[in-house]
């Protein structure tokens, strides 16, 4: 019995969906416009931040002027741009000051300065006023005792948060020799108290035991003074780390120059919107690969 074969969809129908597989590929892959990608908030940061706002400059005109003030922890970084800056474009000239993170804001809002330097992000009140923050780089917060400090250990951070909060203020408490923790304090000013109140605090108060001192002025060359044999204190790590008469302890086992060492914060630039000349050029060559190469040096 001759039985007839089924017969199939013609061949003009697979010729047709393969073109409208073809069409549909090729407008994902090609035609489909891309979702933007979300701006990242700093931690502790209230608004994004600008990472690259300006581009590098070529030419910077002679006679350009570029006033800064701000975080005692940016010296370094301040002063390396500034010869940087001034060596690649001869004429310019930059103008630097440590007064605070604080100081510098107040002042590039009374037209005093063109840029802050600052060791905390900005608030969203300062935001509201037209303010806008460049990160710079990235450092860590480090705590240091006397050279001639007996105390050779590294600390927890509990005990940091203890010492720093008046409730442990015996060295013999941490391992060390039965004499009284003299804590010596940056001024509310600071921006690096501000950031080590966050961090290692979690957001509590300084304590206000008899052994806790609040510096006047915010600087650390008068606090690594102040050390001795019996004090501790903290400051960005670059100004820490080659201290010749201060040493900087671990925490949790981990040094401040460890890839997990977890008290670290960003330094940023702050400029008034809209940037003047000056501004964008200085901004523009600090986030450039020359820039950021010469960042660090000396420190």
């Amino acid at each position: 019995m001759n039985m007839s074969r089924k017969s199939g969809p013609p061949p003009i129908v697979f010729i047709l969906l393969f073109l409208l597989l073809s069409g549909a590929g090729y407008w994902w892959f090609f035609m489909r416009k891309p979702k933007p990608i979300p701006v990242s908030t700093p931690v502790g940061g209230n608004m994004p931040t600008t990472t690259i706002p300006f581009p590098p400059p070529t030419t910077v005109a002679r006679g350009t002027t570029v006033k800064i003030d701000g975080s005692t922890s940016m010296v370094t970084i301040n002063k390396n741009l500034k010869n940087g800056f001034e060596k690649q474009f001869p004429g310019t000239k930059v103008e630097i000051n440590g007064n605070g993170t604080d100081k510098g804001i107040e002042d590039i809002l009374a037209g005093k300065v063109d840029i802050a330097a600052a060791s905390r992000p900005l608030t969203a009140q300062e935001q509201s006023q037209g303010l806008k923050s460049v990160t710079i780089t990235q450092d860590a917060i480090a705590l240091m005792v006397g050279k001639a400090n007996p105390f050779n250990q590294g600390l927890t951070s509990s005990q940091v948060a203890d010492i720093f909060q008046g409730k442990i203020n015996n060295w013999s408490a941490v391992g060390g020799p039965s004499v009284t923790i003299r804590v010596i304090n940056r001024p509310v000013i600071s921006g690096t108290h501000q950031i080590f109140k966050e961090l290692f605090l979690k957001g509590a108060n300084f304590g206000t035991t008899p052994n806790i001192t609040t510096l006047q002025r915010d600087a650390t060359t008068p606090l690594i003074q102040a050390l001795g044999i019996d004090g501790i204190g903290y400051a960005t790590l670059s100004q820490a780390a080659n201290q010749k008469t201060a040493r900087v302890l671990s925490i949790d086992g981990l040094a401040p120059d460890a890839g997990s060492y977890p008290y670290q914060r960003s330094l940023y630039y702050i400029y008034k919107d809209p940037a003047n000349v000056g501004v964008k050029a200085f901004l523009g060559y600090a986030t450039s690969p020359q820039g950021q190469q010469v960042l660090t040096l000396g420190d």
